[in-house]
């Protein structure tokens, strides 16, 4: 349990905060999100940890159900004595059927605690779907917004390039100054180095989406933030997240299955009554045969065995104690996670708030630098103005339509984290054209197997 439960609190809330050949059709960002959650590699694994935990039931069953086992013999004897010599042959064929019939509880309160187990995977897979999807929105909109952060500072650089010409011609009719040209060449070699950052970060984002969506971004359509799919208000918000986050209900699910334990280790303490049953061939051949000891014979048994635990060297005691420790770990573990989603839910909350409200301001600064940097241009040209304040005027536009970029992507990737933090982010809710994974498909062909290697998909 330790293990799984650890998972479980690793996985919580995971969240993340390109130049490449253009594909023929534009992807949408539901498409990215299908793509990611039928191929990503880490959601794919947590899938077959489930499944690696259904099977935990199956085992857990065995309790009940009887083994049987078969054993055989055969043993050769030659013996020399006074001249003589005597070869003996015997063998021994059986069956023996042992069945557990009471156990203390033992395997009930495992099967429960296992079933548990299962629930608590679920709930982590849920979760760790939640997370994936949300890391592929976030990749999304990186490399939206790269690529456009790489296309203002390649026009940046144009604009820059233009103006060190204009200043050098200036110059040279004796309009201009040297410091003007100096600033100028400046400018544009600040701008070169920040177009080649630009150009890595935009191939670093791409390289981050194709980790995750398991695909080359081609060109990426625009992205709305999914306000429609959220609640009014924080409150209501926190108590959607309350109720229906996967990772709390895993903590959840893990609590019953640390209760169970308790129990079944508890149950080592009581006595034990098992059942046996078993028939065997026994056959002995002699040369030669002095004693009439050449023939078969058959013999069967029956019988039942209480076991009474009186002292097992402090062992069991320590266990349970053990149990009983790891349940109040789980609870405790419960509150950890809902602090753990109520702050990452305020703190999207706050951010999809902040980021619409600098979405709208960037659009006042944008039209107010542009108009700002026409009327520097034109006070220049006619001498009012230096070839450094044409400078800082442009720097105030590529700075404020950079800014754009960034908040734009922020109120999306805050829109899809809150709706994470809610755990609400499915196939279902956001309309995801793919074949929804269902865990139970599996759970339900294995729990109850009695025999048979082969996984239910044939391997």
């Amino acid at each position: 349990m330790p293990p799984l439960r650890k998972s479980v609190l690793v996985a919580i809330l995971v969240s993340a905060t390109a130049l490449s050949p253009l594909a023929a059709s534009a992807e949408t960002i539901t498409g990215a999100l299908a793509k990611a959650y039928q191929y990503n590699s880490q959601l794919n694994a947590a899938r077959a940890g489930v499944r690696v935990t259904d099977e935990g039931v199956a085992i857990a069953k065995s309790g009940w159900r009887p083994t049987v086992t078969g054993s055989s013999s055969i043993d050769y004897t030659s013996t020399h004595a006074q001249g003589s010599t005597q070869n003996i042959t015997t063998g021994n064929f059986g069956i023996q059927i042992n069945q557990t019939l009471f156990d203390g509880f033992q395997t009930k309160n495992n099967v429960a605690a296992a079933e548990s187990q299962v629930k608590a995977s679920v709930e982590s897979l849920r979760n760790t779907e939640e997370n994936i999807l949300f890391n592929a929105a976030s990749a999304y909109m990186d490399v939206i917004r790269d690529r456009q952060v790489a296309v203002l500072t390649e026009q940046n650089l144009q604009f820059l390039s233009e103006q060190a010409r204009a200043a050098r011609s200036r110059f040279e009719v004796g309009e201009g100054t040297r410091t003007d040209v100096a600033q100028a060449d400046a400018s544009r070699a600040t701008a070169v180095a920040q177009l080649s950052a630009a150009r890595a970060t935009a191939l670093a984002s791409a390289a981050t989406y194709h980790q995750i969506v398991g695909d080359e971004p081609g060109k990426l359509k625009a992205a709305s933030p999914l306000g429609k799919l959220l609640p009014g208000s924080v409150d209501s918000a926190l108590a959607i997240a309350s109720a229906e986050h996967p990772a709390i209900l895993a903590t959840e699910h893990l609590v019953d299955a640390a209760a169970f334990s308790v129990k079944s280790s508890e149950g080592a303490l009581l006595p034990q009554v098992t059942a046996s049953a078993g028939i065997s061939d026994n056959y002995s051949h002699s040369v030669p045969d002095i004693r009439g000891t050449n023939g078969t014979s058959t013999s069967a048994n029956i019988g039942a065995t209480l076991t009474i635990p009186i002292y097992s060297g402090g062992r069991t005691s320590a266990v349970v104690r053990q149990n009983k420790e790891s349940l109040s770990e789980a609870r405790i573990q419960i509150d950890v996670t809902r602090d753990q989603v109520r702050q990452a839910l305020v703190t999207a909350w706050t951010q999809y708030t902040a980021a619409r409200e600098t979405v709208a301001a960037n659009r006042q600064v944008i039209d107010a630098a542009q108009l700002a940097l026409n009327g520097v241009i034109e006070e220049r040209n006619v001498g009012q103005r230096t070839t450094l304040d044409v400078l800082n005027a442009q720097n105030a536009v590529i700075t404020a339509k950079i800014n754009q970029a960034s908040s734009e992507r922020d109120v999306v990737v805050a829109s899809y984290a809150i709706l994470q933090a809610m755990g609400r982010l499915s196939v279902d809710r956001l309309g995801l054209a793919v074949a929804k994974y269902r865990p139970e498909e599996h759970y339900n062909a294995v729990k109850d197997k009695w025999f048979g290697l082969r996984t239910p998909d044939g391997r």
